[in-house]
């Protein structure tokens, strides 16, 4: 159990208690228990023998002195039983009984009725004190307690009667103070070892309603049975003193419905990228060879719902549940070869045309790339064109001077069709 006990700390309301105990004296039918003391037995006059003289005056006389010398000594016994018998009344756990003793302390009077004390319970007065005719005999037997005070829990003794009274002496504890009912697995419900209120009303507050209870001492596990409300294994039942709008307060069982759940969550888990050096590939050239794929992560949490309300979630397992595919990418490392002077070829075609051309396709720069990755360089070949006209590598990649003069190579073979857009804006289709 979370929280540490307190090895002594008692709570302790016994003038109120003395008060109560005397209210419920009134209210109650007594049993009455008599202890008596059974006097010294008389002493019998001797029979006088059969067949023998009378006594004598002198006998008769020492007789009549012997007599009375025996009622003196048998009424004084009777005055001291007299003066040794009284009534007092034994209050336990304000439970009270009137009791005629002949005993004579306190202690005494405790082990004739049967009362047996442990170290944490209190006397008034103590054990050791004489007992007199018309004295009140206090026990309060020592209960544990769970206590949660600002959150923290802890557990405690304490001689009072009732939760009400336990509550107002652990006031000083903290500003949120409750004390913590244990679960009845025999009836389902929920218990304190000490009664709710011992002549108030309580308010049950459970499954968003309030439910208004007059009788508090019969108990928690009979107020809820009168509600006929069911602690679950995980529920909380705690009892606090609850503020009103007159400004007073009501003591409140709050039960909490408790709901653990397991809540699995996935996550994608990022795959890695391998380069590999391949020397089929010229330089600044790549290939994907095997695809990335993301993985999955799933994650399960114990979450502690309270009332509806997430209170709590606990790690308790991450799977892998879909490793990652790595991506596979190879990266030339081929010297790309020289490139070949492109034949001579006639053309008719002046170089502010191809100057024109190559503004119209690609703005003017040598490095351009369409959107789409399919063209390249200044008149935008494609790669199976320029290498078609003898280019290696990217046309990107070559220079603006052996761009143009394969672009003129291929206009002199195939003519202006091969920029059919950018051609017929020029006027050269």
């Amino acid at each position: 159990m979370p929280g540490h006990p307190d090895v002594w700390n008692h709570v302790t309301f016994l003038d109120p208690i003395r008060r109560a105990a005397a209210r419920t004296l009134a209210s109650r039918p007594r049993r009455s228990t008599t202890v008596q003391s059974v006097p010294a037995d008389q002493a019998g006059t001797e029979p006088a023998p059969t067949g023998h003289a009378r006594p004598t005056p002198r006998r008769r006389a020492l007789g009549i002195a012997a007599l009375s010398t025996t009622l003196v000594l048998l009424a004084g016994g009777s005055l001291a039983v007299a003066s040794a018998h009284k009534t007092v009344t034994l209050d336990v756990d304000g439970q009270l009984v009137e009791v005629s003793t002949f005993v004579g302390s306190v202690g005494g009077i405790l082990e004739a009725e049967g009362v047996e004390l442990g170290e944490r319970d209190i006397v008034a007065p103590d054990t050791a004190a004489a007992l007199r005719d018309g004295d009140e005999v206090v026990v309060r037997h020592a209960k544990q307690l769970t206590v949660l005070a600002d959150g923290e829990e802890s557990t405690v003794w304490t001689t009072a009667l009732s939760a009400d009274e336990a509550l107002a002496g652990l006031a000083t504890r903290g500003d949120d103070v409750r004390l913590v009912a244990s679960r009845s697995l025999s009836t389902g419900r929920a218990d304190l070892t000490v009664q709710l209120d011992l002549d108030g009303p309580v308010d049950v507050v459970v499954d968003g309603r309030t439910e208004h209870v007059e009788d508090g001492s019969i108990g928690m596990d009979e107020v809820l049975a009168s509600l006929d409300v069911t602690i679950g294994d995980l529920d909380r039942v705690q009892v606090l003193h609850v503020a009103t709008p007159e400004g007073g307060d009501r003591l409140t069982v709050l039960v909490q419905r408790v709901v653990a759940q397991e809540r699995p969550t996935t996550a994608e888990i990022p795959f890695e990228t391998a380069v590999e050096q391949s020397d089929d590939l010229y330089k600044g050239q790549r290939r994907v060879e095997v695809a990335g794929v993301p993985g999955e992560l799933t994650t399960v949490q114990r979450v502690i719902l309270v009332d509806g309300v997430e209170e709590s979630a606990r790690l308790l397992s991450e799977t892998v549940t879909r490793p990652p595919v790595t991506e596979v990418v190879r990266e030339g490392t081929k010297a790309r070869p020289v490139a070949a002077a492109a034949p001579a070829t006639a053309s008719t075609v002046g170089g502010d045309v191809w100057a024109a051309l190559a503004q119209c396709e690609s703005g003017g720069n040598p490095g351009s790339i369409s959107a789409s990755g399919t063209y390249y360089g200044l008149y935008q070949f494609s790669l199976g064109t320029w290498q078609a006209m003898g280019g290696t590598g990217l046309p990107s990649d070559a220079s603006a001077d052996e761009q143009t003069q394969r672009a003129q190579a291929l206009q002199a073979r195939s003519g202006w069709g091969q920029w059919p857009a950018c051609a017929r804006s020029l006027g050269l289709l």
